[in-house]
């Protein structure tokens, strides 16, 4: 009863605060002037929340090590610990971009401006969801006291987020033909995710080799903050290790061999008594992150349930030709904006899921075999309010059965997703759709029918046996995008209202979207 007491004090100040005037950052004639008295107040704001949630971070601490026997119970206050403090870090940096606006004359940062505070803001509300459901499956009484604070940060935290007039996200470039990479990446970069000849600063090789045999050592020997590329070529080998890249590790690359050469893999679940978010065998929070060629796996098994392979939360990451593979969750993109190119990802429930805004082109999805009559999710995407910009998109994928699913596709049922949230929002653009896939597409949250009505689901273009639009669902928030005009309309409607982000490349139907094929 103490901590609900402290909590509700701790809360109640706050209940009325948020920006009453939206703050408008619009590409369009952009100036200093985009932030006056409403960012102001938005910052004041934003200002306050970081201290409550010190706050709480302060009295859940009490609890950190006493619920030590409950290993569940106590990865679910580390987590909540973690990402309390990520959420902090990323209100301080919504503060300090407003901040650094001001005075400044510059079109582009002032457009820019909108797209990343609706990125840091919709990462504090995965951060604030993903504790809560953290303590599913657990009896203590931490779990009903901190969900009942962090409902009420999350209803602050979604007023802020209505305060932006976010813009067209223009966070991929227009693409010719032969542009392959976001319009964030610099032509050093590209050369660096092409080339093979890349100087390393660090060597990690199992057999001694190297700088170092643990993928962890080199990672820990990287400089923090760091504006500059560290490159850590990890040679070819199984890494039997559960590598966290933090948050003050900036830009790092990382360089394998080739999928299944390099490996890095674990067995981390949810049956054995480890949260969602703790399972992952890689985790990588630490912004700019590249990965080329490596494979990130986990080996626990269907009956293991959750078992993430890779967690992301890097804003502005790359995965080139890597593999993520495991059964359920195999793929857990948390938060904030990354692309997957040439990528194999594989599993059964939900092995594409999170809250970030994530772009996968000509990757290879692969569906498993699960459990005896378990059905298959290749999607959960999970948005919770109207006005953050997150989404999946996929654009010329190559959808199919992997050799294990191969015998038992007519006896089992895999879908392109189902809506995780509320506004949970995916696209399939141009894709081969095998017959892996159930001619409804889609299917609903555990065979409710909630959010049928507040998703977005569409489809474009897409071929292949499992790309059939005649028995799909009728679900009123899932629709087939009929002509080029159609849809870009939609994507730019979108992107002027901060809905779905999805890349020039992709929806605006530029020559490199019309001219690049599936293989």
């Amino acid at each position: 009863m103490a901590l609900t007491f402290m909590l509700m004090l701790l809360l109640g100040n706050f209940t009325t605060m948020a920006a009453s005037t939206p703050i408008t950052c619009g590409s369009r004639g952009a100036s200093p002037d985009c932030f006056k008295e409403p960012s102001d107040e938005f910052a004041g704001s934003v200002s306050q929340i970081i201290g409550l949630l010190k706050d709480i971070v302060s009295i859940l601490s009490k609890f950190r090590g006493v619920t030590a026997g409950n290993l569940h119970l106590n990865n679910a206050i580390l987590d909540s610990l973690e990402l309390l403090d990520l959420s902090s870090d990323e209100l301080g940096s919504s503060v300090s971009a407003i901040q650094n606006s001001k005075g400044r004359n510059n079109s582009t940062q002032n457009a820019l401006l909108g797209s990343n505070l609706t990125t840091w803001l919709s990462a504090v509300l995965a951060n604030l969801d993903t504790i809560v459901d953290g303590f599913e499956g657990t009896t203590s009484i931490i779990a009903g006291l901190i969900s009942t604070g962090l409902r009420q940060v999350t209803s602050l935290v979604k007023n802020l987020l209505a305060g932006i007039d976010n813009p067209k996200n223009d966070f991929f470039d227009s693409v010719g033909e032969g542009r392959r990479f976001p319009s964030w990446v610099k032509p050093e970069e590209r050369n660096l995710l092409e080339a093979h000849g890349v100087t390393p600063d660090v060597v990690v090789a199992a057999d001694g080799t190297g700088n170092f045999t643990r993928v962890t050592d080199a990672v820990l020997a990287a400089p923090e903050k760091s504006e500059k590329r560290f490159v850590i070529y990890v040679k070819r080998g199984v890494y039997n290790e559960y590598v966290e890249i933090q948050k003050n590790k900036w830009n790092i690359v990382m360089i394998g061999d080739g999928i299944g050469a390099t490996v890095i893999t674990g067995n981390r679940n949810y049956v054995d008594g480890f949260t969602t978010f703790r399972t992952a065998t890689f985790a990588v929070v630490g912004r700019g992150f590249i990965a080329r060629d490596i494979t990130f796996k986990n080996t626990a098994g269907p009956e293991k349930k959750q078992a993430v392979a890779l967690r992301t939360d890097s804003d502005l990451s790359i995965y080139f030709r890597c593999e993520i593979t495991g059964y359920q969750d195999s793929l857990y993109t948390h938060s904030m904006r990354q692309f997957f190119r040439e990528c194999t990802i594989s599993g059964t429930v939900d092995f594409i899921f999170g809250y970030a805004t994530a772009f996968f082109q000509k990757c290879n999805i692969l569906v498993k075999k699960g459990l005896p009559k378990q059905r298959n999710a290749i999607t959960a995407q999970g948005r919770k309010d109207p006005h953050e910009t997150t989404g999946f998109s996929l654009q010329f994928c190559n959808i199919t059965a992997d050799s294990d699913l191969v015998p038992f596709v007519n006896t089992t049922e895999s879908f392109l997703g189902r809506p995780w949230k509320p506004y949970s929002r995916t696209i399939f653009l141009q894709n081969y759709i095998s017959d892996v896939i159930s001619p409804l597409g889609w299917t609903p949250w555990n065979d409710s029918n909630f959010w049928l009505d507040t998703l977005y689901y569409a489809e474009y273009m897409n071929t292949g046996a499992g790309a059939g639009l005649d028995k799909r669902v009728k679900w009123p928030g899932y629709r087939v995008l009929k002509s080029s005009d159609e849809a870009s309309n939609f994507t730019v409607a979108k992107f002027i209202e901060g809905n779905l982000w999805l890349p020039s490349t992709g929806v605006a139907f530029t020559a490199g979207f019309e001219n690049e094929v599936v293989v």
